[in-house]
C-alpha cells in the first residue's frame, strides 16, 4: 500500500487528489496538510467527502504533517516544494509537485520561467533540478519510472497544448514559427482563493484574455515542444477565461507543410497517440467539447486540416482540474511506483 501525504490538502488541487486517491486500490491517505483551514477535517470543508474522508487537516508545522510517506503530492504554488521537497525526499518519500519549481531540469531554464512571469529567478533547491522529470507521461513516459523521485507536473494549459500538438510537430506536419494556441479555460483554473476578478457578478457573462505579456505554461510549451521538433519553437499564446466551472479548450493553429493531405494529418495523430490511452483521437466531424471530458483523465483531440487556407487545426478539449492537473499528477505517480498507468483514473468522467 503506497502511502500518501497531501501539502496543499485545502485547494482544489489537494481535494481533487484526495477524490482520486479514495478510489485507488493500491494508495491510502495518510497525511493532508494545508496553511490554511488547519484543524478542520476535509469533509467539513469539502462536505461531499463526509464519511469518505475525515481526516484532519494539519498545519504545516504540526509533528503530524512531518510524518514520513511513500509519496508526497505538493499541491502549492510556486516557492513552497522547491523549500521543502528536499526534507520529504531525504525521508524516502518521492514527490509531485503542481508548481513551476520542477517543471525544468536546468537552472538557466526555470530562471528563464521565473523572469518571463515577473519571479524571483533564484531556486531555492537548484541542485535537485537535474534530478526532476516533467510529468507528460504521452510524451515522456520512459522517464517517469520507479528510479525517478521528483516529478514537476505540468500547467494545465500546458498539458492540454503540448498534447494536441506534438504529433504533428514530431512529424513535421507543420511549420515551427508562426503557431497560434487560442485557450480557454473555467473559472476554476484560478484556484479557490477570492478575488475581485473572480467574484461571481465579475465573471457572470463575460469573457477576458489576460497575461498576454508572458503567461507562466508558455515555457514549459515550447520547451516541450522544441525537444520534439530539435529546433526552438516560438507559440503565440492566449489564454482567456470564460464564465464555465471547469474545462480547457484549446484551438491550436499550425501552417500545413506543402502537399500535406487530411488523410495523412489523421493517420499521423492516430498513429501518434496509438498507446495512449487518456488521448481520443476525432475526425473534423465529431460534435464533442469540454463537457464530454468533465470529471476525466481524458484529452480529447479534434483533428482538422483547412485546405482552403493551409492551415492545421486541432481542437484539445480538457478538464482542468484532471488531465489539467490532479488526474496528471495520479497518472505520475502510478508510472513512478510501476503501477499500471490507468490504476485508478479509468472512468468516462460525468455527463452532463
Amino acid at each position: 500500500m503506497i502511502h500518501v501525504k497531501v501539502i496543499g490538502a485545502g485547494g482544489y488541487g489537494g481535494v481533487g487528489i484526495i477524490e482520486l486517491l479514495l478510489g485507488h486500490p493500491e494508495a491510502k491517505i495518510q497525511t493532508l496538510v494545508a496553511a490554511t483551514e488547519t484543524g478542520m477535517k476535509v469533509s467539513d470543508l469539502y462536505p461531499h467527502l463526509s464519511g469518505f474522508c475525515d481526516q484532519v487537516i494539519h498545519a504545516p508545522g504540526d509533528p503530524e504533517a512531518a510524518e514520513p510517506a511513500d509519496v508526497v503530492f505538493f499541491s502549492t504554488p510556486d516557492g513552497v516544494g522547491m523549500k521543502q521537497a528536499q526534507g520529504e525526499l531525504d525521508a524516502g518519500a518521492k514527490v509531485i509537485d503542481y508548481s513551476g519549481d520542477f517543471r525544468f531540469t536546468s537552472l538557466a531554464d526555470y530562471q528563464d520561467y521565473a523572469t518571463r512571469i515577473g519571479k524571483d529567478p533564484n531556486h531555492a533547491s537548484p541542485d535537485l533540478l537535474p534530478q526532476s522529470v516533467y510529468g507528460v507521461p504521452e510524451l515522456f513516459r520512459e522517464q517517469i519510472h520507479t528510479g525517478r523521485s521528483l516529478l514537476g507536473n505540468p500547467g494545465c494549459f500546458a498539458v492540454g497544448v503540448i498534447i494536441g500538438l506534438s504529433p504533428a510537430i514530431k512529424a513535421g506536419l507543420i511549420e515551427p514559427a508562426g503557431i497560434i494556441c487560442d485557450c480557454k479555460s473555467g473559472v476554476s483554473g484560478a484556484g479557490k482563493k477570492p478575488a475581485p476578478g473572480f467574484h461571481y457578478p465579475a465573471r457572470y457573462d463575460h469573457m477576458n484574455a489576460y497575461r498576454l505579456t508572458g503567461h507562466q505554461h508558455v515555457v514549459e510549451v515550447e520547451k516541450a515542444l522544441g525537444t520534439l521538433a530539435g529546433t526552438p519553437v516560438n507559440v503565440t499564446f492566449t489564454a482567456q477565461v470564460v464564465p464555465a466551472c471547469r474545462g480547457i479548450l484549446s484551438c491550436l493553429y499550425g501552417r500545413a507543410v506543402p502537399g500535406l493531405t487530411y488523410g495523412q494529418l489523421l493517420e499521423a495523430y492516430r498513429a501518434f497517440h496509438r498507446d495512449n490511452v487518456f488521448v481520443r483521437i476525432f475526425d473534423r466531424t465529431a460534435s464533442v467539447g469540454t463537457a464530454h471530458v468533465r470529471g476525466s483523465n481524458y484529452c480529447n483531440l479534434i483533428v482538422d486540416l483547412d485546405e482552403r487556407t493551409g492551415m492545421v487545426r486541432i481542437i484539445s478539449h480538457i478538464d482542468n482540474l484532471m488531465k489539467g492537473q490532479a488526474g496528471s499528477a495520479l497518472q505520475n505517480m502510478n508510472l513512478l511506483f510501476g503501477l499500471p498507468e490507468t490504476m485508478g483514473l479509468d472512468r468516462p468522467g460525468a455527463y452532463p
